[in-house]
């Protein structure tokens, strides 16, 4: 399969998943892009653009069908951009091994997290 469809392919499967789960489509499409070209850091950049819009069309049909509370929301929004703000200015100083380590971190704690 070439990159192009790769990505067409990984993009509907994070969508998916996020629809479905309320988010993890970055477990879905790092994986899957892992593949690609691209270098770790990069990936993993480009996983963010790409979650981001994907997010927000899910937030916006929770919201339409009110299943949404922005109150209850909030404090995890503010930890998230603060989060997401830190990580942004530590992006470029981890190398692309330890990355790939924190985010296998990441995905078991949520596994045993999930089955327990």
């Amino acid at each position: 399969m070439n990159e192009k469809w790769r990505g067409r392919v990984a993009g509907a499967a994070a969508g998916l998943a996020n629809g479905l789960f309320g988010g993890g489509g970055g477990m879905v499409f790092i994986p899957v892009m892992s593949r690609s070209s691209l270098k770790k850091q990069t990936l993993y950049a480009t996983c963010v653009a790409v979650i981001f819009p994907i997010c927000a069309v899910s937030a916006a049909v929770y919201f339409l069908r009110a299943e949404l509370s922005l109150k209850t929301a909030l404090p995890y929004l503010l930890g998230g951009l603060a989060g997401g703000f830190i990580g942004g200015r530590l992006y470029g100083k981890i190398s692309a091994k330890w990355l790939k380590r924190l985010f296998a971190v990441f995905l078991f704690y949520g596994a045993v997290r999930y089955l327990l």
